[in-house]
């Protein structure tokens, strides 16, 4: 069965992501199209650097060429910002991109994009699910690649060079260009080598670049961007005295930094110094957005600046909405995807990156020396997590128990309110907060805390582990 998550499906490989699925959930979204009028229309596809991603989309292509669709197939492993750039850019109203972001290598999946290159939203994706449950998959149509190729059906370009000067634009490149940066970059064996390399060197930036070579194992480890996974790239910081470094996942939607010292920057972290520096020093005016699952220091950033930080549910279209309804200026998540009002709606890791290093260079300041400013106004707020892992059976027993129950550690601070709309999250008076939820695009069920002891927000996710194991 073809599910989606919070950032599209994903499964592994051989074993629910196969040929047939794929071929599946390709003919539901053709009949989707279909059933809103837009027969022969164009659908933009792109895909990673995973293992059968080029050969999915090629088979994803033959499927569209089968029910009459027109397909702009981007002709290299490219980062997903640029797929939802050209979406935008071609003004069609769909997109695919053949990726598992930064899921472990044994995983592929498919994200389907919207007009203006958003994240579809859970009412499209269900449609998607529908359609293809209806579907008999012998009765697919479909034309083989190079046959479509011949007849027009499949257009092979290279759109690389438009999202490049896309991203130069919208940020101060003379002003980089003059602070003569050193920079690390970690593309994880991911899609971002060969862009973002291209944007920081257009920049005169002086890189040292790591694990940049194709390899669909990703060296072994998770492709995305953690304290855990960018060991060498901190490492590689103070060895070559970088001003910092910078990381992205599998398809480059997220982004990963380790500042001067050689210390992780969560991305919860990069959020607050990026609106701070939206605000202060671009001068810019406007509310922010994140996730149940991200720090509460941007509401406390915004209300300085006589703003406002909306909370949405885990999953970046929510974000994406939310900015667009209320005009905010930034908007992102703790797993280190976000974007800025002007930018395509969806996370880019690789624009992030470019608005770092304009950040560093605009105020002269390290970000280990501007952090510590920021704290030394807001509060140096601690943000912990962890996760279990979960069967579909034990996770259809413990969402009962969240949901339906209604089960609560005990704890020892005064709760003020408990909130269940996406998990289960916990206020606590002096502004800490722990939140429970289940993954989206793995077998987890996650936590998060913050507050201004350590120890007290690991305490916080401890209480929950200990209350679900008992049941």
């Amino acid at each position: 069965m073809i599910k989606f998550g919070t950032g599209g499906w994903r499964a592994v490989i051989a074993d629910d992501f196969t040929k047939t699925n794929l071929r599946l959930l390709t003919a539901g979204l053709c009949k989707l199209m279909l059933s809103q009028g837009l027969a022969g229309t164009e659908i933009c596809m792109g895909y990673d650097r995973r293992f059968l991603s080029k050969e999915s989309a090629h088979w994803a292509a033959e499927v569209l060429a089968g029910y009459g669709f027109h397909t702009y197939m981007v002709n290299r492993s490219s980062p997903t910002p640029l797929i939802m750039y050209v979406i935008r850019e071609r003004q069609v109203q769909y997109g695919m991109a053949i990726t598992a972001s930064h899921n472990p290598a044994i995983y592929n999946g498919v994200k389907v994009f919207t007009y203006g290159g958003r994240d579809a939203a859970p009412e499209v994706t269900g449609e998607v699910e529908k359609y293809a449950a209806e579907t008999d998959p012998e009765a697919i149509p479909s034309v083989d690649y190079d046959e479509a190729i011949q007849h027009g059906l499949i257009l092979e370009e290279n759109p690389t060079n438009g999202y490049i000067d896309y991203v130069l634009d919208s940020v101060d490149v003379n002003a980089i260009k003059k602070a003569q940066l050193k920079i690390g970059l970690d593309p994880l064996y991911g899609v971002s080598q060969s862009v973002l390399r291209t944007v920081l060197t257009t920049c005169r930036c002086d890189l040292e670049v790591i694990h940049d070579m194709h390899d669909t194992l990703f060296g072994g480890k998770l492709p995305t961007p953690t304290a855990e996974t960018l060991i060498p790239l901190e490492q590689l910081v103070v060895d070559r005295h970088c001003d910092f470094g910078v990381a992205t996942d599998g398809d480059a939607d997220r982004i990963g930094i380790i500042d001067d010292k050689g210390n992780f920057v969560h991305p919860n972290q990069l959020l607050v110094l990026l609106y701070y520096y939206l605000v202060k020093f671009r001068g810019w005016k406007g509310d922010c957005v994140r996730n149940n699952s991200t720090t509460h220091m941007l509401d406390k950033v915004a209300e300085s600046f006589g703003q406002k930080c909306h909370e949405v549910p885990v999953g970046f279209k929510y974000v994406s909405a939310k900015m667009a309804e209320t005009g905010a200026i930034i908007g992102g998540e703790s797993s280190g995807g976000l974007t800025v009002k002007g930018h395509i709606a969806g996370k880019d890791g690789i624009y992030a990156a470019a608005l770092v290093t304009e950040m560093t260079a605009i105020t002269g300041k390290k970000l280990s020396a501007l952090y510590d400013e920021i704290c030394g106004q807001y509060g140096n707020w601690i943000y912990a997590d962890g996760d279990i892992r979960v069967t579909p059976a034990r996770k259809e027993e413990l969402r009962a128990l969240i949901y339906e129950q209604g089960i609560t550690p005990e704890f020892s601070k005064a709760i003020v309110r408990i909130d269940r709309s996406d998990g289960c999250k916990v206020h606590f008076e002096d502004s800490s907060w722990v939140i429970c939820r289940f993954s989206g695009t793995e077998p987890l069920l996650r936590f998060a805390a913050e507050a201004l002891d350590r120890q007290e927000a690991e305490d916080y996710i401890q209480a929950w582990k200990v209350l679900v194991d008992r049941k």
